[in-house]
Protein backbone atom coordinates (compact mmCIF):
# COMPACT_ATOMS: atom_id res chain seq x y z
CA UNK A 1 0.00 0.00 0.00
CA UNK A 2 0.98 3.32 -1.10
CA UNK A 3 2.75 5.71 1.91
CA UNK A 4 0.21 9.09 2.32
CA UNK A 5 0.29 11.62 4.70
CA UNK A 6 -3.28 10.97 4.98
CA UNK A 7 -6.19 8.91 5.05
CA UNK A 8 -8.83 11.58 3.63
CA UNK A 9 -7.70 15.04 2.85
CA UNK A 10 -11.16 17.25 2.62
CA UNK A 11 -11.52 20.94 0.82
CA UNK A 12 -13.64 22.83 2.11
CA UNK A 13 -14.84 23.79 5.64
CA UNK A 14 -18.49 23.64 5.09
CA UNK A 15 -20.92 22.12 7.06
CA UNK A 16 -20.78 18.98 5.14
CA UNK A 17 -17.22 19.32 4.24
CA UNK A 18 -16.69 19.29 8.34
CA UNK A 19 -19.07 16.80 8.55
CA UNK A 20 -17.29 14.30 6.59
CA UNK A 21 -13.99 15.19 8.02
CA UNK A 22 -14.90 14.73 11.50
CA UNK A 23 -16.76 11.62 11.84
CA UNK A 24 -14.30 9.50 9.26
CA UNK A 25 -11.56 10.46 12.27
CA UNK A 26 -13.31 10.61 14.96
CA UNK A 27 -15.58 7.36 14.30
CA UNK A 28 -13.94 5.57 12.03
CA UNK A 29 -9.97 6.03 13.16
CA UNK A 30 -9.07 7.73 10.04
CA UNK A 31 -6.27 10.27 9.29
CA UNK A 32 -7.56 13.37 8.39
CA UNK A 33 -6.46 16.79 7.45
CA UNK A 34 -8.79 19.60 6.05
CA UNK A 35 -8.11 22.61 3.90
CA UNK A 36 -10.42 25.76 4.62
CA UNK A 37 -9.51 29.20 2.55
CA UNK A 38 -12.21 31.32 4.22
CA UNK A 39 -14.16 30.99 7.42
CA UNK A 40 -15.02 27.50 9.10
CA UNK A 41 -18.70 26.58 8.75
CA UNK A 42 -18.87 27.72 4.95
CA UNK A 43 -22.00 29.29 3.07
CA UNK A 44 -24.47 28.03 5.53
CA UNK A 45 -22.89 29.45 8.58
CA UNK A 46 -21.24 32.34 8.07
CA UNK A 47 -22.69 34.05 5.13
CA UNK A 48 -25.84 32.24 4.36
CA UNK A 49 -28.69 29.98 6.18
CA UNK A 50 -27.70 31.22 9.74
CA UNK A 51 -27.56 35.02 9.58
CA UNK A 52 -29.92 34.87 7.12
CA UNK A 53 -32.28 33.73 9.37
CA UNK A 54 -31.43 36.06 12.08
CA UNK A 55 -32.09 38.72 9.47
CA UNK A 56 -35.35 37.20 9.15
CA UNK A 57 -36.34 37.12 13.18
CA UNK A 58 -34.76 40.85 13.25
CA UNK A 59 -36.93 41.97 10.24
CA UNK A 60 -40.16 40.60 11.94
CA UNK A 61 -40.69 42.52 15.13
CA UNK A 62 -41.32 45.87 13.31
CA UNK A 63 -44.90 44.88 13.03
CA UNK A 64 -45.14 43.65 16.73
CA UNK A 65 -46.39 46.92 18.03
CA UNK A 66 -48.99 47.13 15.19
CA UNK A 67 -50.75 43.63 15.79
CA UNK A 68 -49.71 44.41 19.80
CA UNK A 69 -52.21 46.94 19.85
CA UNK A 70 -55.06 45.26 18.91
CA UNK A 71 -54.56 42.83 21.55
CA UNK A 72 -54.35 45.61 24.50
CA UNK A 73 -50.47 46.24 24.58
CA UNK A 74 -49.18 50.21 24.55
CA UNK A 75 -46.56 49.56 22.11
CA UNK A 76 -44.51 51.79 19.59
CA UNK A 77 -42.16 50.94 17.00
CA UNK A 78 -39.11 52.17 16.89
CA UNK A 79 -36.62 52.38 14.83
CA UNK A 80 -34.04 49.31 13.66
CA UNK A 81 -30.57 49.74 14.84
CA UNK A 82 -28.23 48.04 12.00
CA UNK A 83 -24.88 48.51 13.47
CA UNK A 84 -25.87 47.13 17.22
CA UNK A 85 -27.32 44.46 14.82
CA UNK A 86 -24.82 43.73 12.94
CA UNK A 87 -22.19 43.61 15.86
CA UNK A 88 -24.14 41.29 17.33
CA UNK A 89 -24.78 38.70 14.56
CA UNK A 90 -20.98 39.09 14.09
CA UNK A 91 -20.34 37.99 17.52
CA UNK A 92 -22.46 34.95 16.95
CA UNK A 93 -20.94 33.96 14.08
CA UNK A 94 -17.18 34.02 15.76
CA UNK A 95 -18.77 31.95 18.21
CA UNK A 96 -19.76 29.37 15.71
CA UNK A 97 -16.85 29.16 13.10
CA UNK A 98 -15.55 28.65 16.93
CA UNK A 99 -17.33 25.60 17.24
CA UNK A 100 -16.55 24.22 13.71
CA UNK A 101 -12.62 24.60 14.42
CA UNK A 102 -13.59 22.88 18.27
CA UNK A 103 -14.86 20.11 16.12
CA UNK A 104 -12.37 19.56 13.90
CA UNK A 105 -9.69 19.87 16.73
CA UNK A 106 -11.71 17.84 19.19
CA UNK A 107 -11.49 14.86 16.60
CA UNK A 108 -8.19 14.93 15.70
CA UNK A 109 -8.39 16.38 12.56
CA UNK A 110 -5.23 18.29 11.25
CA UNK A 111 -6.65 22.02 9.56
CA UNK A 112 -4.73 24.28 7.25
CA UNK A 113 -6.14 27.92 6.54
CA UNK A 114 -5.12 27.66 3.03
CA UNK A 115 -6.43 27.33 -0.27
CA UNK A 116 -6.29 23.81 -1.67
CA UNK A 117 -6.27 22.58 -5.33
CA UNK A 118 -5.74 19.28 -6.80
CA UNK A 119 -2.33 18.56 -8.46
CA UNK A 120 -3.22 14.51 -8.67
CA UNK A 121 -5.51 11.85 -7.61
CA UNK A 122 -3.44 11.35 -4.41
CA UNK A 123 -1.94 15.24 -4.10
CA UNK A 124 -3.28 18.63 -2.84
CA UNK A 125 -1.16 21.40 -3.37
CA UNK A 126 -1.61 24.64 -0.75
CA UNK A 127 -1.60 27.97 -1.35
CA UNK A 128 1.27 28.11 1.56
CA UNK A 129 3.24 25.81 -1.31
CA UNK A 130 3.34 22.82 0.85
CA UNK A 131 2.16 19.52 -0.39
CA UNK A 132 0.21 16.89 0.99
CA UNK A 133 -0.96 13.35 0.05
CA UNK A 134 -4.11 11.14 0.62
CA UNK A 135 -5.34 7.88 0.09
CA UNK A 136 -8.96 9.63 -0.57
CA UNK A 137 -9.58 13.24 -1.52
CA UNK A 138 -13.16 14.94 -0.62
CA UNK A 139 -14.26 18.19 -2.19
CA UNK A 140 -16.43 19.94 -0.48
CA UNK A 141 -16.07 23.51 -1.92
CA UNK A 142 -19.82 24.45 -2.03
CA UNK A 143 -20.78 27.16 -4.14
CA UNK A 144 -20.63 31.02 -4.81
CA UNK A 145 -23.49 33.87 -6.04
CA UNK A 146 -22.75 34.65 -9.41
CA UNK A 147 -22.85 38.65 -10.99
CA UNK A 148 -24.34 39.09 -14.60
CA UNK A 149 -22.85 40.32 -17.57
CA UNK A 150 -23.35 43.29 -17.79
CA UNK A 151 -21.31 46.63 -18.03
CA UNK A 152 -20.92 48.24 -14.50
CA UNK A 153 -22.33 45.22 -12.90
CA UNK A 154 -19.93 45.27 -10.36
CA UNK A 155 -21.75 48.48 -8.91
CA UNK A 156 -23.79 45.96 -7.83
CA UNK A 157 -23.67 43.59 -4.69
CA UNK A 158 -24.52 39.79 -4.13
CA UNK A 159 -25.65 38.24 -1.26
CA UNK A 160 -22.71 37.56 0.30
CA UNK A 161 -21.79 41.28 0.73
CA UNK A 162 -25.46 41.84 2.29
CA UNK A 163 -23.63 40.58 6.02
CA UNK A 164 -20.74 43.32 5.54
CA UNK A 165 -22.97 46.53 4.91
CA UNK A 166 -21.42 49.42 7.62
CA UNK A 167 -25.40 50.58 6.65
CA UNK A 168 -28.76 49.82 5.30
CA UNK A 169 -29.58 51.76 2.15
CA UNK A 170 -32.66 53.60 1.96
CA UNK A 171 -33.60 51.80 -1.34
CA UNK A 172 -32.56 48.91 -3.16
CA UNK A 173 -32.98 47.05 -6.25
CA UNK A 174 -33.05 43.35 -6.02
CA UNK A 175 -33.09 41.11 -9.19
CA UNK A 176 -33.57 37.97 -9.09
CA UNK A 177 -36.94 35.66 -8.14
CA UNK A 178 -35.42 32.17 -6.37
CA UNK A 179 -35.77 31.78 -2.50
CA UNK A 180 -32.33 34.25 -2.05
CA UNK A 181 -33.96 36.90 -3.69
CA UNK A 182 -37.27 36.71 -2.36
CA UNK A 183 -36.07 36.20 1.21
CA UNK A 184 -33.92 39.21 0.98
CA UNK A 185 -37.05 41.37 -0.17
CA UNK A 186 -38.86 40.41 2.84
CA UNK A 187 -35.88 40.60 4.98
CA UNK A 188 -34.82 44.25 3.85
CA UNK A 189 -38.04 45.74 3.75
CA UNK A 190 -39.22 44.26 7.45
CA UNK A 191 -35.81 46.41 8.14
CA UNK A 192 -36.87 49.84 6.77
CA UNK A 193 -35.29 49.65 3.14
CA UNK A 194 -37.48 50.42 0.58
CA UNK A 195 -37.66 47.19 -1.65
CA UNK A 196 -38.07 47.42 -5.87
CA UNK A 197 -37.88 43.61 -7.41
CA UNK A 198 -37.12 42.50 -10.95
CA UNK A 199 -37.57 38.88 -12.45
CA UNK A 200 -37.52 38.28 -15.87
CA UNK A 201 -39.84 35.35 -15.30
CA UNK A 202 -43.99 35.28 -15.38
CA UNK A 203 -43.82 34.48 -11.67
CA UNK A 204 -41.21 34.21 -8.61
CA UNK A 205 -40.02 30.73 -7.02
CA UNK A 206 -39.89 29.14 -9.98
CA UNK A 207 -39.92 25.32 -9.58
CA UNK A 208 -42.35 25.50 -6.65
CA UNK A 209 -46.15 24.88 -6.79
CA UNK A 210 -48.05 27.49 -8.55
CA UNK A 211 -50.44 28.26 -6.10
CA UNK A 212 -48.14 28.86 -3.10
CA UNK A 213 -45.86 31.11 -4.95
CA UNK A 214 -48.69 33.05 -6.38
CA UNK A 215 -49.61 33.82 -2.79
CA UNK A 216 -46.32 34.59 -1.87
CA UNK A 217 -46.03 37.05 -4.39
CA UNK A 218 -49.60 38.87 -3.80
CA UNK A 219 -48.36 38.69 0.09
CA UNK A 220 -45.10 40.87 -1.05
CA UNK A 221 -47.16 42.97 -2.73
CA UNK A 222 -49.68 43.62 -0.23
CA UNK A 223 -46.78 44.09 2.21
CA UNK A 224 -45.33 46.96 -0.02
CA UNK A 225 -42.44 45.41 -1.93
CA UNK A 226 -42.39 47.12 -5.16
CA UNK A 227 -41.96 43.81 -6.97
CA UNK A 228 -42.15 43.28 -10.65
CA UNK A 229 -42.21 40.12 -12.61
CA UNK A 230 -41.73 39.91 -16.92
CA UNK A 231 -38.80 42.39 -16.17
CA UNK A 232 -34.92 42.59 -16.09
CA UNK A 233 -32.19 44.68 -16.13
CA UNK A 234 -30.29 45.79 -19.43
CA UNK A 235 -28.50 48.75 -18.31
CA UNK A 236 -26.65 50.30 -14.74
CA UNK A 237 -24.58 52.50 -14.08
CA UNK A 238 -23.79 55.77 -11.50
CA UNK A 239 -26.40 58.07 -11.75
CA UNK A 240 -25.45 61.89 -12.38
CA UNK A 241 -27.47 65.19 -13.43
CA UNK A 242 -28.10 63.42 -16.79
CA UNK A 243 -30.55 60.33 -15.38
CA UNK A 244 -32.81 63.46 -13.53
CA UNK A 245 -35.67 62.38 -15.66
CA UNK A 246 -35.47 58.94 -14.01
CA UNK A 247 -38.43 57.89 -12.04
CA UNK A 248 -36.90 58.50 -8.38
CA UNK A 249 -37.46 55.85 -5.87
CA UNK A 250 -40.03 56.85 -2.80
CA UNK A 251 -37.41 57.41 -0.54
CA UNK A 252 -35.97 60.06 -3.15
CA UNK A 253 -39.23 61.55 -4.08
CA UNK A 254 -39.51 62.92 -0.13
CA UNK A 255 -36.11 64.33 0.48
CA UNK A 256 -34.95 67.98 -1.18
CA UNK A 257 -32.05 68.36 -3.62
CA UNK A 258 -29.92 69.22 -0.43
CA UNK A 259 -31.17 65.90 1.27
CA UNK A 260 -30.37 64.11 -1.56
CA UNK A 261 -26.94 65.23 -2.09
CA UNK A 262 -26.35 64.25 1.47
CA UNK A 263 -27.93 60.66 1.08
CA UNK A 264 -25.52 60.55 -1.83
CA UNK A 265 -22.30 61.40 0.03
CA UNK A 266 -23.45 58.74 3.09
CA UNK A 267 -22.98 56.23 0.75
CA UNK A 268 -19.33 57.36 -0.78
CA UNK A 269 -20.55 58.66 -4.04
CA UNK A 270 -20.77 61.97 -5.66
CA UNK A 271 -24.13 63.81 -7.19
CA UNK A 272 -22.63 64.83 -10.45
CA UNK A 273 -20.07 61.43 -10.71
CA UNK A 274 -20.24 58.62 -8.80
CA UNK A 275 -17.79 56.14 -8.68
CA UNK A 276 -18.99 53.03 -10.50
CA UNK A 277 -17.16 51.02 -8.02
CA UNK A 278 -18.47 52.43 -5.31
CA UNK A 279 -21.42 49.91 -4.28
CA UNK A 280 -23.51 52.26 -2.38
CA UNK A 281 -25.30 54.24 -4.96
CA UNK A 282 -26.95 56.37 -6.34
CA UNK A 283 -27.42 53.69 -9.42
CA UNK A 284 -29.29 54.50 -12.08
CA UNK A 285 -30.74 51.30 -14.05
CA UNK A 286 -32.93 51.09 -17.54
CA UNK A 287 -35.02 47.90 -17.15
CA UNK A 288 -36.61 45.75 -20.18
CA UNK A 289 -39.95 47.86 -19.66
CA UNK A 290 -37.95 50.98 -20.88
CA UNK A 291 -38.30 52.03 -17.05
CA UNK A 292 -35.63 54.29 -15.48
CA UNK A 293 -35.04 54.44 -11.50
CA UNK A 294 -32.58 55.66 -9.56
CA UNK A 295 -31.21 53.50 -6.63
CA UNK A 296 -29.45 53.74 -3.67
CA UNK A 297 -28.10 49.74 -4.18
CA UNK A 298 -28.51 46.89 -6.43
CA UNK A 299 -28.43 43.30 -5.09
CA UNK A 300 -27.54 40.85 -8.00
CA UNK A 301 -29.50 37.19 -6.75
CA UNK A 302 -29.29 35.80 -10.09
CA UNK A 303 -28.25 32.38 -8.67
CA UNK A 304 -25.29 30.43 -7.60
CA UNK A 305 -22.39 28.04 -9.08
CA UNK A 306 -20.04 25.42 -8.11
CA UNK A 307 -17.24 26.63 -6.38
CA UNK A 308 -15.19 24.68 -8.63
CA UNK A 309 -12.97 27.07 -10.77
CA UNK A 310 -9.05 27.00 -10.56
CA UNK A 311 -8.96 23.42 -8.79
CA UNK A 312 -7.04 21.41 -11.32
CA UNK A 313 -10.33 18.91 -11.52
CA UNK A 314 -10.13 18.28 -15.03
CA UNK A 315 -6.54 18.56 -15.33
CA UNK A 316 -6.53 14.93 -13.83
CA UNK A 317 -9.49 13.86 -15.16
CA UNK A 318 -12.79 14.55 -13.27
CA UNK A 319 -15.80 15.98 -15.03
CA UNK A 320 -17.04 19.15 -15.14
CA UNK A 321 -20.43 20.26 -16.29
CA UNK A 322 -21.53 23.34 -18.00
CA UNK A 323 -21.98 25.23 -14.50
CA UNK A 324 -19.31 24.10 -13.05
CA UNK A 325 -20.49 21.29 -10.98
CA UNK A 326 -18.45 17.95 -10.65
CA UNK A 327 -20.01 15.12 -12.21
CA UNK A 328 -20.20 12.19 -9.68
CA UNK A 329 -22.00 9.06 -9.42
CA UNK A 330 -24.91 8.05 -6.64
CA UNK A 331 -22.30 7.25 -4.15
CA UNK A 332 -20.66 11.29 -4.65
CA UNK A 333 -17.67 9.63 -6.39
CA UNK A 334 -15.90 11.44 -9.27
CA UNK A 335 -14.63 9.50 -12.42
CA UNK A 336 -11.44 9.35 -10.40
CA UNK A 337 -11.91 6.21 -7.90
CA UNK A 338 -9.51 8.37 -5.02
CA UNK A 339 -11.61 11.41 -5.59
CA UNK A 340 -15.05 12.63 -4.13
CA UNK A 341 -16.97 15.22 -3.79
CA UNK A 342 -20.39 16.37 -1.58
CA UNK A 343 -22.29 19.57 -1.14
CA UNK A 344 -23.39 22.30 -3.66
CA UNK A 345 -20.00 21.78 -6.28
CA UNK A 346 -21.90 18.51 -7.13
CA UNK A 347 -25.05 20.55 -7.62
CA UNK A 348 -27.66 18.08 -6.87
CA UNK A 349 -30.00 19.72 -4.44
CA UNK A 350 -28.55 22.45 -2.86
CA UNK A 351 -29.50 22.12 0.71
CA UNK A 352 -27.09 22.38 4.02
CA UNK A 353 -29.00 19.32 5.21
CA UNK A 354 -27.91 17.63 2.10
CA UNK A 355 -24.71 18.35 2.29
CA UNK A 356 -24.39 17.22 5.63
CA UNK A 357 -26.31 13.53 4.72
CA UNK A 358 -24.12 13.36 1.54
CA UNK A 359 -21.02 14.03 4.14
CA UNK A 360 -22.26 10.86 5.74
CA UNK A 361 -23.39 8.52 3.39
CA UNK A 362 -19.08 9.21 2.18
CA UNK A 363 -17.98 8.27 5.32
CA UNK A 364 -20.38 5.19 5.35
CA UNK A 365 -19.03 4.09 1.83
CA UNK A 366 -15.10 4.81 2.13
CA UNK A 367 -14.04 4.21 6.04
CA UNK A 368 -17.10 1.95 7.03
CA UNK A 369 -17.48 -0.06 4.04
CA UNK A 370 -20.45 0.21 3.98
CA UNK A 371 -21.48 1.34 0.27
CA UNK A 372 -24.41 3.60 1.31
CA UNK A 373 -25.85 6.62 -1.59
CA UNK A 374 -28.03 9.31 -0.48
CA UNK A 375 -31.81 9.37 -0.62
CA UNK A 376 -32.13 12.96 -2.34
CA UNK A 377 -36.18 11.91 -2.90
CA UNK A 378 -39.17 13.82 -0.62
CA UNK A 379 -37.01 16.39 1.04
CA UNK A 380 -38.54 18.65 3.25
CA UNK A 381 -37.53 22.83 2.28
CA UNK A 382 -38.27 26.01 3.40
CA UNK A 383 -38.51 29.82 2.29
CA UNK A 384 -38.54 32.38 4.66
CA UNK A 385 -39.71 34.75 2.73
CA UNK A 386 -42.88 36.87 4.73
CA UNK A 387 -44.95 34.97 5.06
CA UNK A 388 -42.76 31.78 5.03
CA UNK A 389 -43.61 28.57 2.77
CA UNK A 390 -42.95 25.03 3.32
CA UNK A 391 -42.49 22.18 0.93
CA UNK A 392 -42.39 18.60 0.29
CA UNK A 393 -42.91 16.07 -2.62
CA UNK A 394 -44.13 17.16 -5.70
CA UNK A 395 -45.74 20.22 -6.71
CA UNK A 396 -49.56 20.17 -8.08
CA UNK A 397 -47.94 20.56 -11.91
CA UNK A 398 -45.17 18.18 -11.64
CA UNK A 399 -47.81 15.54 -10.19
CA UNK A 400 -50.67 15.63 -12.69
CA UNK A 401 -47.68 15.60 -15.34
CA UNK A 402 -46.98 11.75 -13.89
CA UNK A 403 -50.41 10.51 -13.01
CA UNK A 404 -53.94 11.60 -12.31
CA UNK A 405 -53.98 13.76 -8.72
CA UNK A 406 -56.74 14.71 -6.20
CA UNK A 407 -56.16 18.52 -4.69
CA UNK A 408 -56.87 19.96 -1.66
CA UNK A 409 -56.13 23.03 -0.64
CA UNK A 410 -57.70 26.26 1.97
CA UNK A 411 -56.49 29.93 2.29
CA UNK A 412 -57.66 31.53 5.25
CA UNK A 413 -56.80 34.73 7.30
CA UNK A 414 -54.93 33.43 10.61
CA UNK A 415 -56.61 34.17 13.83
CA UNK A 416 -53.77 35.89 15.51
CA UNK A 417 -53.37 38.61 12.84
CA UNK A 418 -56.89 38.22 11.75
CA UNK A 419 -57.86 39.43 15.22
CA UNK A 420 -55.49 42.71 14.51
CA UNK A 421 -57.63 43.47 11.62
CA UNK A 422 -54.78 42.43 9.05
CA UNK A 423 -55.53 40.94 5.88
CA UNK A 424 -52.71 38.16 5.79
CA UNK A 425 -53.38 34.85 4.12
CA UNK A 426 -52.50 31.43 4.64
CA UNK A 427 -52.65 28.32 2.46
CA UNK A 428 -52.60 24.60 3.16
CA UNK A 429 -52.34 22.13 0.47
CA UNK A 430 -52.16 18.57 -0.30
CA UNK A 431 -51.74 16.56 -3.57
CA UNK A 432 -52.88 12.90 -3.30
CA UNK A 433 -52.40 10.59 -6.03
CA UNK A 434 -55.81 9.07 -7.20
CA UNK A 435 -54.55 5.49 -7.65
CA UNK A 436 -52.60 4.90 -4.49
CA UNK A 437 -53.99 7.83 -1.93
CA UNK A 438 -51.13 8.58 -1.15
CA UNK A 439 -49.81 12.33 -0.24
CA UNK A 440 -47.17 12.98 -3.26
CA UNK A 441 -46.81 16.70 -2.11
CA UNK A 442 -47.36 18.59 0.69
CA UNK A 443 -47.27 23.24 0.93
CA UNK A 444 -47.95 25.53 3.42
CA UNK A 445 -47.63 29.26 3.04
CA UNK A 446 -47.79 30.82 6.33
CA UNK A 447 -45.89 31.79 9.78
CA UNK A 448 -44.00 29.46 10.87
CA UNK A 449 -44.25 27.03 7.41
CA UNK A 450 -40.73 25.92 8.13
CA UNK A 451 -41.76 24.29 11.68
CA UNK A 452 -44.72 22.55 10.25
CA UNK A 453 -43.08 21.31 6.71
CA UNK A 454 -40.40 19.39 9.09
CA UNK A 455 -43.15 17.56 10.66
CA UNK A 456 -45.37 17.19 7.62
CA UNK A 457 -42.33 15.72 5.76
CA UNK A 458 -42.12 12.69 7.73
CA UNK A 459 -45.86 11.57 7.36
CA UNK A 460 -44.87 12.02 3.34
CA UNK A 461 -41.05 10.49 3.67
CA UNK A 462 -42.95 7.27 5.26
CA UNK A 463 -45.73 7.41 2.35
CA UNK A 464 -48.95 8.09 4.57
CA UNK A 465 -52.21 8.50 2.79
CA UNK A 466 -54.67 11.16 2.76
CA UNK A 467 -56.61 8.70 5.00
CA UNK A 468 -53.97 8.56 7.31
CA UNK A 469 -53.78 12.34 7.34
CA UNK A 470 -58.00 12.18 8.02
CA UNK A 471 -57.18 9.80 10.96
CA UNK A 472 -55.26 11.83 12.65
CA UNK A 473 -57.08 13.76 15.46
CA UNK A 474 -56.59 17.72 15.00
CA UNK A 475 -54.71 20.05 16.94
CA UNK A 476 -57.23 23.06 17.59
CA UNK A 477 -57.22 26.11 17.44
CA UNK A 478 -53.95 25.80 14.92
CA UNK A 479 -53.42 26.75 11.78
CA UNK A 480 -51.63 23.49 10.88
CA UNK A 481 -55.01 21.56 11.63
CA UNK A 482 -56.39 22.35 8.23
CA UNK A 483 -53.96 19.78 7.02
CA UNK A 484 -56.14 16.67 8.77
CA UNK A 485 -59.52 18.52 8.33
CA UNK A 486 -59.59 18.74 4.61
CA UNK A 487 -61.90 15.82 3.47
CA UNK A 488 -63.12 17.38 -0.19
CA UNK A 489 -61.05 18.09 -3.08
CA UNK A 490 -60.92 21.07 -4.77
CA UNK A 491 -60.50 19.40 -7.99
CA UNK A 492 -59.08 16.29 -9.96
CA UNK A 493 -56.27 16.92 -11.94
Amino acid sequence: MADYDYDLFVIGGGSGGVRAARVAAGEAGARVALAEEDRYGGTCVIRGCVPKKLMVFASEFGELAEVGSAYGWNMTAGSFDWPGFRSHLNTELDRLEGVYRSLLKNSGVETFDARAKLKDKHTVELSTGETKTAKTILVATGGRPVRPDIPNADMGIVSDDIFHLEKLPKSILIIGGGYIACEFACILHGLGVEVTQYYRGAQILRGFDDEARGLIAESMRDRGINLHTGTNIVQMGPASEDHSDAIPTASDAAMGASAQQENVMAYGGVATKPNPKDRGGPIWVKSTTGRECVFDMVLFATGRDPNSTDMGLEDIGIQVGRRGEIVVDEYSKTAIDSVYAIGDVTNRVNLTPVAIREGMAFVETVFKDNPTAVDHDLIPSAVFTQPEMGTVGLSEEDARDQEEVEVYCTSFRPMKTAFAGRSDRVLMKLVVSVATRKVLGCHIVAPDAGEMIQLAGVAVKMGATKEDFDRTVAVHPTMSEEIVTMRTPMRTA
